[in-house]
């Protein structure tokens, strides 16, 4: 049986809710925005299941900044979170709930410069050690196999479980996830998903 669209995505939502890891009123599901992805921004926000995360990439995009501060509205109006990436006086200024820093980003600096809640990612144990100190949720990349260009050789399941295992922070399985590698990620301690494609692209059972 195969699913599109919100059905889709919030069926991965609930499975993301159910992972047992520590996530301290945060949402499972956070959806990374990616302007060739997921061009259409307001469709994929009105599209994101309620309570759900939204992080917004805007690489260097300059005209998607019009649309940040409605991206916000949307996702407060359905009682879910927007971070801006990298974009710490964009965050502040249109309200946002904190700030995503990459892993190349993350100093102290940054996140001194950052208000609210600070997400980062982490592609290896010392990252994450390093994370630890300075933001409070991480994305642990690459889960499974993916077709991001960025993405590189999955760590599975078990391994991932380890980084959780290590940490002090909630951690978040990043690259891969989707309705039927989700379940590899039961009772590993996993706090939740980070996905690009959870409402844009069709998601199998």
């Amino acid at each position: 049986m195969a699913m599109t669209g919100y059905d889709g995505a919030a069926r991965l939502a609930r499975l993301a809710d159910a992972l047992d890891g520590p996530r301290a009123g945060l949402p499972g599901l956070f959806c990374f925005t990616d302007p060739n992805r997921t061009p259409d921004l307001k469709a994929l926000a009105h599209a994101l299941p309620e309570q759900a995360g939204l992080i917004l990439r805007l690489f260097g995009r300059d005209n998607l900044h019009a649309q940040a501060a409605e991206l916000v509205t949307i996702q407060h109006d359905k009682g879910g979170l927007c971070l801006i990436a990298a974009e710490p006086d964009l965050a502040a200024e249109i309200g946002a709930d904190g700030v995503h820093w990459p892993e190349r980003w993350l100093t102290g600096a940054n996140v001194r410069r950052s208000h609210g809640l600070i997400s980062t990612s982490a592609h290896s144990p010392s990252a994450l050690r390093r994370a630890q100190t300075l933001a409070d949720l991480a994305f642990v990349s690459t889960a499974f196999h993916s077709h991001s260009p960025s993405a590189t050789r999955p760590m599975g399941a078990f391994r991932l479980s380890a980084f959780a295992r290590h940490a002090e922070m909630p951690v978040f399985a990043l690259g891969g996830v989707n309705i039927r590698t989700i379940k590899r990620l039961k009772g590993l301690g996993i706090s939740g998903i980070g996905a690009v494609d959870a409402v844009s692209g069709e998601t199998q059972t």
